[in-house]
């Protein structure tokens, strides 16, 4: 369903589902496979421009259509689970979606940093983003189809911010750099982003390229909003045009590095408060031992 929807049945292509609308009903219950759908809620989503009676009509034929097709193509198996007033689709007819694939990689990594991601959640995720061959069902305009190609959307640029981190922190400079690129295709004033390309440029010695994206992002910050760049990525600039910039010298990395030296203070202040209660519950104990002498 990202970019031209098609469907294949072992090598070949699915027959049978040529309609725009087959294909937006059976796309809808594929993103919404986990529950049972009210046929009137269905008709209304769909054929909303329509009178109640044909777009139950209109329903109808859909659903006749997608039964005839799944169902002979894949050996009878029963695909719909269709009723007088809900349907839905048959969880074990085992259909597998690449929208079904790339949310499964976000949730597994979703809430793990960058720097933290072990190698196999880094795997899924670059195998996730190469499923987004582009937005979700191009040429449809439906008000669901907007709300979830925008949500999907965002859950692509955020893991390709998370791959970024991750690639730099490993040392792959130049893939991450294409991400980033992506990223600005689809947000080209994602300051942020902008700051990654420049690290990611300087760290791979090349200081031409990340003062020229200092000037892409200053360019798009004004076009696109009206802005000029933050405080934090003008002094990334000043840092990289008077090579100043250290191979562990990133956003990332300072807040990482200031985090850990905050946990290790804490940790030494409350070592050396248990050290202070222990050193004077001895001296308690030597002045009790030495009036007991007494």
């Amino acid at each position: 369903m990202f970019g031209k929807f098609t469907a294949h049945y072992d090598a070949g292509l699915l027959k049978g589902i040529d309609a725009s609308k087959d294909q937006e009903l059976l796309s809808y219950l594929l993103i919404h496979r986990d529950r049972p759908h009210s046929r009137e809620a269905l008709a209304t989503l769909l054929w909303g421009d329509t009178s109640t009676g044909k777009s139950k009509k209109y329903l109808r034929q859909a659903l006749w259509h997608l039964h005839a097709a799944l169902n002979s193509n894949l050996n009878g198996t029963d695909v719909l689970m269709v009723d007088h007033d809900w349907l839905s689709l048959n969880p074990r007819s085992n259909l597998w979606t690449d929208v079904s694939d790339f949310e499964r990689a976000f949730t597994a990594a979703e809430g793990v940093a960058g720097r933290q991601l072990d190698s196999d959640k880094a795997q899924s995720l670059r195998d996730a983003v190469t499923l987004y061959s582009d937005d979700l069902l191009p040429g449809y305009y439906q008000d669901w189809v907007l709300f979830e190609r925008e949500r999907l959307q965002n859950m692509y640029l955020l893991m390709l911010d998370k791959l970024i981190v991750y690639l730099q922190f490993h040392g792959e400079y130049e893939v991450a750099q294409g991400y980033g690129a992506t990223i600005l295709r689809y947000d080209p004033a994602r300051e942020r982003t902008h700051r990654q390309l420049m690290h990611l440029y300087s760290l791979a010695g090349d200081r031409t390229s990340a003062l020229r994206q200092f000037e892409r992002c200053a360019l798009a910050l004004k076009q696109e909003l009206g802005v000029r760049p933050e405080r934090k990525t003008v002094e990334l600039y000043e840092r990289i045009r008077s090579d100043q910039m250290g191979h562990t010298d990133s956003p990332e990395n300072q807040s990482h590095t200031s985090s850990t030296s905050s946990d290790i203070l804490t940790r030494l202040k409350q070592l050396q408060a248990i050290v202070s209660g222990v050193q004077r519950r001895i001296q308690r104990d030597i002045k009790a031992i030495e009036g007991d002498k007494l």
